[in-house]
């Protein structure tokens, strides 16, 4: 363990998107995320946002019997997971947590916003 004499950075938000395909996957992997937040004292809001619907048709001989084709759909459902007010060290930790423990075929995309001092020139 390092000490050093910088303040911690700090965060407004945390917006983690978690995509999946499996809807069972992402309900239990949401509430193992959010117990995780909840251990370590951290507010936590959770939405589903609308999932996608991706359709393609394609003929099922290469060359002739334009009748004949197959329909394949991929579904991926959306978790968004808002994390408000966090030091720097919180969110490192329960990142580095929550991303050990993604199952397959899950995707993780995170967003950080931080919050920065107003310059010496713009307070004046």
């Amino acid at each position: 363990i390092t000490i050093s004499d910088e303040p911690d950075t700090l965060y407004k938000r945390l917006s983690v998107l978690v995509k999946g395909h499996d809807k069972a996957v992402l309900d239990s992997y949401e509430y193992f995320a959010v117990l995780a937040a909840k251990e370590l004292g951290i507010s936590i809001k959770v939405h589903e946002p609308p999932r996608k619907i991706e359709r393609f048709t394609l003929l099922k001989s290469v060359h002739i019997f334009k009748k004949h084709r197959v329909q394949y759909e991929m579904r991926t459902l959306y978790r968004c997971l808002e994390l408000e007010h966090l030091t720097g060290s919180t969110a490192d930790v329960y990142l580095e947590y929550i991303q050990r423990n993604l199952p397959e075929g899950v995707a993780m995309e995170v967003t950080k916003t931080k919050l920065e001092q107003l310059p010496e020139h713009i307070k004046e």
